[in-house]
């Protein structure tokens, strides 16, 4: 199969290739002008530059490819309203899909957030079957966005487009430039995660995600959502163990409120000074947006199972980071 992958650069993105060139693939990157997709070489893809807007130069990417993965949603870079957020990222995937309509893609997988699913209302571990009724209550432009994105997905599907929605867990592993969500390693290795909020999390490999999410392109339904799933774990361990590994300090547990004021006083900041806050939206809804997950539906569909111990992923993902002078 000729399958394009948008997003390359990303943890996830990176990941998702490798595991569609080991699968004996045929590998395209779509990625911006700008991405450093030279990091992807040894692949030997098939690359075309694109703008995120370029609805022609995605239809001439697209045309004669078998399946497309989408996962080049980007982490705000800068604090803006959550309404400028959602509307940019729905933009962007509006040409996107415009564009493999066109480009009669036969499959198309979405790769989302688990942050989109509500909390079970039992307090169990949540699942592909929540769903939040009506708009999300939590102001956050990062929870909003990754909504307002599940949502246009399935609409899509249910539109006629083959679009199918896998959702990995928190991940962690090499190949983190930026970072993204290993910026949770860096922040408590310099000493800029001081306390942390407690709450929930699952956390899944990103080599075991990306295997996950060429699988779900494979052999998952359209229009249904899979969650790929790693180890449950609380913030509190979580951090702690981040933490002796590194050999610093342990983050210390903090309330959400005095949090969600900082992350306002933050932004405030950013408008007046330009300074980047240490702790914004996006962090908050990583600490606070999780739960614990079940992955039952892609374990019996899919027959998808999480192979890398989550000791091994943060040793691992932590050698990387400090060869690399993250840390």
């Amino acid at each position: 199969m000729r399958i394009a992958v948008l997003g390359a650069t990303s943890l996830l993105g990176h990941h998702t290739a490798r595991a569609v060139k080991s699968a004996g693939h045929e590998l395209v990157l779509i990625h911006r002008p700008e991405s450093r997709v030279g990091r992807l070489n040894y692949l030997e893809p098939e690359c075309h530059a694109v703008e995120r807007l370029d609805y022609v130069g995605l239809r001439r990417a697209l045309k004669d490819i078998d399946a497309v993965v989408r996962c080049d949603d980007p982490f705000p870079q800068k604090p803006r309203r959550w309404q400028e957020e959602v509307a940019s990222a729905l933009d962007e995937a509006n040409h996107f899909y415009a564009a493999c309509l066109a480009a009669h893609v036969p499959r198309i997988l979405y790769v989302g957030s688990s942050i989109a699913l509500p909390r079970h209302p039992k307090g169990l571990p949540g699942h592909e079957g929540l769903f939040y009724e009506g708009m999300p209550r939590w102001r956050n432009p990062f929870l909003l966005t990754r909504w307002a994105l599940d949502e246009q997905a399935r609409e899509q599907a249910r539109s006629g487009l083959p679009v199918i929605i896998g959702i990995p867990a928190m991940s962690l592993g090499e190949m983190d430039f930026g970072p993204s969500t290993g910026r949770l390693i860096t922040a408590i290795g310099s000493g800029q995660m001081t306390h942390y909020v407690a709450g929930r999390r699952n956390l899944i490999d990103a080599a075991d995600a990306g295997r996950g999410l060429l699988l779900t392109l494979e052999k998952g339904r359209v229009g249904e959502r899979y969650l790929l799933t790693g180890q449950n774990i609380e913030m509190k361990a979580l951090t702690e163990r981040i933490a002796q590994l590194l050999g610093v300090a342990p983050p210390q547990p903090m309330p959400l409120a005095l949090a969600r004021g900082m992350a306002v006083l933050g932004r405030l900041r950013y408008r007046l000074s330009g300074e980047a806050p240490i702790l914004d939206d996006v962090t908050v809804a990583f600490m606070v947006g999780g739960q614990f997950l079940d992955g039952s539906k892609a374990r019996n569909e899919l027959r998808f199972v999480a192979e890398t111990p989550l000791e091994e992923t943060l040793e691992r993902t932590i050698r990387w980071f400090r060869a690399n002078g993250y840390l």
